[in-house]
């Protein structure tokens, strides 16, 4: 959410950013709305200072023991006015509030301009992709022939795009997900959080997740959603606080099980792991006073970068351009490791600053050491999600007779183990 005072002193600038963003907006509905809101409230002040004034009247009368019933009557006439009044603004209001909720974050000044990912703009790459001497398969073709990813019973059990891993295929998902956070907790200074995976509404809402994305999102039963990643948890953990400025920043990693709908997905990736309705995902968070954070950014980028570095898995930075820029982020770095049966990059994690758009949704404040308050701003990115990662190793380094090497720093979460085989297969 944005500071709706800057909103309206910087008018243009929202119609250039919405623009930017390829993100049509009735902002002359929400300054309708406003103005609405303000006529409203002006107009009951107003009756409710003649209501007082009229009282304090009918007080002076009754001890000077004339007449009230007519006043009497005026400030009960005024009451309901007032009454009508404050039901029409009561209502404005929550329209006008929902109304901003739909605004998205302004792109920081440094964000690559354009309409699509076209116009994404690569900052670096890091390691050379692997010469085969043999067309490497997909992973699918490399999961299935080792008997460790399980498509069809995993259809069975729930629907399309939900996998089954089993044998040498879960461990290797456990031991992603363990080097990933031992490598952030030990060595990159994160504390490790394991939060609920259902939400309630106000938590979506403060990441921005609602209302724009309710169709992403898997809705249970008592006003509770599936979470989509550990950014809405871990985001929320510090909702309707004020934080010392002392503690920040604040670092936080966390493993979760993440659950999307992929609405209008549907023809994309529809086999493998790329694209799944729900997955796993090691996720980064920061709090951090506003001054800090762009370089607070780079730094969350680099130790989401070191899990492929530390695994050799070839990849390259992407700056999202203003037009693919995610809605609550105001920038965004991409990460995408090389997949060599597609022989192209696909992203593996987002690294987004949100400067302080969803503090301001979820509240989140800090003092700062003169005693002022103000929002902090939250950033988070992928690190990384699993299973891509998973996708990653096993093309990379599949071997031609079907095996595929594991990486040296995760076979001591592999038991030592050097190499993925067949598995006894279960009937």
């Amino acid at each position: 959410m944005l500071d709706w005072k800057w909103v309206r002193d910087n008018r243009e600038i929202i119609i250039t950013a919405l623009k930017n963003r390829n993100t049509e907006f009735d902002l002359d509905e929400l300054f309708s709305l406003d103005d609405q809101r303000r006529s409203l409230q002006q107009e009951a002040d107003l009756l409710k200072q003649k209501r007082n004034e009229e009282s304090k009247k009918i007080g002076f009368l009754k001890k000077e023991g004339k007449d009230t019933e007519d006043l009497m009557k005026n400030v009960q006439n005024i009451a309901e006015q007032i009454k009508i009044i404050d039901d029409k603004l009561k209502a404005t209001e929550e329209e006008w509030k929902e109304k901003q909720l739909w605004i998205p974050n302004i792109p920081h000044e440094t964000v690559p301009i354009g309409q699509d990912e076209s116009c994404n703009r690569v900052v670096r790459s890091w390691g050379k992709p692997r010469e085969f001497d043999f067309e490497p398969r997909p992973h699918w073709d490399i999961g299935e022939g080792l008997d460790i990813l399980d498509f069809e019973r995993g259809s069975k059990i729930a629907a399309s795009r939900f996998t089954v891993l089993k044998g040498l295929g879960a461990r290797l998902e456990r031991a992603i997900m363990n080097f990933m956070l031992d490598l952030h907790t030990q060595q990159h200074g994160y504390q490790e959080i394991f939060p609920p995976f259902l939400v309630n509404q106000k938590s979506m809402t403060g990441t921005g997740n609602l209302p724009k994305f309710a169709d992403e999102l898997y809705k249970c039963q008592d006003d509770l959603y599936l979470i989509p990643t550990a950014e809405v948890p871990v985001t929320n953990y510090h909702a309707d606080e004020i934080l010392p400025d002392e503690i920040l920043p604040l670092y936080y990693t966390s493993y979760t099980a993440c659950f999307r709908r992929e609405a209008g997905s549907y023809g994309k990736d529809v086999r493998g792991l790329i694209r799944q309705h729900q997955f796993n995902k090691v996720e980064l968070v920061k709090f951090v006073a506003p001054e800090t954070s762009y370089d607070e950014l780079e730094k969350l980028l680099a130790n989401a970068e070191e899990v492929l570095k530390v695994l050799q898995l070839p990849y390259r930075v992407v700056a999202l351009c203003s037009g693919d820029l995610g809605f609550s982020s105001a920038k965004t770095y991409d990460i995408e490791v090389w997949i060599p049966s597609q022989k192209t990059y696909r992203e593996i994690s987002s690294c987004s600053n949100f400067e302080d758009f969803q503090a301001r949704r979820a509240n989140i404040r800090y003092r700062n050491k003169a005693g002022k308050i103000g929002f902090v701003h939250t950033l988070n990115g992928s690190g990384l999600a699993i299973g891509r990662t998973a996708v990653a190793i096993l093309e990379n380094y599949q071997q031609e007779n079907g095996t595929v090497v594991i990486p040296e720093a995760l076979r001591p979460y592999m038991q030592g183990l050097e190499l993925i085989t067949p598995q006894y297969r279960v009937i």
